[in-house]
């Protein structure tokens, strides 16, 4: 008897790096799921660029395509459907997911934050503004979180977060090269626990 791979879909807007980690954990694994679909706002970016030469479906999608923001949900809802995608992945997707898009999938949507969640979160809280606000309140570690995605930004249920500590004489730059070595082995871990809880 055959068992139904977990499809997975990635949401990426820039380089990609942790659709690659997440996509080497799988093979490596190996895990019972595969990526079927990249998604992304951008139609030239490192991870569609790397989704394609690795026989990965892409979309380019945004609100300017439609008419209405509704139909821009409604119309990134169906490709997932169409693909039959189990679960979705954001990976330095640099938009915020569409209600219904979440409705789609309760629980089955993860989202990767350069920091200890519920610090450091929330709208424009991204990229060296994440890494600057750290460093300028003083903390002695940071790290990366993973966390369901709900209707508010980086407020969902935290699956799983690992800690780095902040170095003496750290820049944002520094701390941020160190965070993200932090994701790239925290998110296939995370995506780890979430099949084995929906497997269980």
């Amino acid at each position: 008897m055959t068992t139904h791979k977990t499809r997975i879909a990635v949401f990426c807007s820039g380089g990609g790096s942790n659709f690659k980690s997440i996509y080497r954990a799988i093979a490596e694994k190996p895990l019972d799921a595969e990526i079927l679909l990249c998604l992304s706002n951008r139609s030239q970016c490192g991870a569609m660029e790397f989704a394609s030469q690795n026989g990965i479906a892409t979309v380019h999608i945004t609100e300017k395509q439609f008419s209405s923001f509704e139909e821009f949900a409604a119309a990134m809802v169906q490709y997932l459907k169409d693909a039959q995608i189990d679960i979705v992945l954001l990976a330095g997707y640099m938009r915020k997911v569409p209600d219904a898009v979440v409705a789609a999938f309760p629980d089955k949507m993860l989202n990767i934050h350069p920091a200890l969640l519920p610090k450091f979160g929330g709208e424009g809280m991204y990229g060296m503004f994440v890494h600057r606000a750290v460093l300028e309140a003083g903390e002695k570690e940071s790290g990366a979180t993973v966390h369901f995605v709900n209707e508010e930004y980086d407020k969902g249920k935290i699956l799983l977060q690992k800690r780095v500590p902040v170095l003496p004489g750290d820049t944002p730059e520094s701390l941020a090269a160190r965070v993200l070595e932090c994701e790239h082995a925290l998110y296939p871990d995370a995506l780890e626990k979430l099949l084995t809880m929906q497997n269980s």
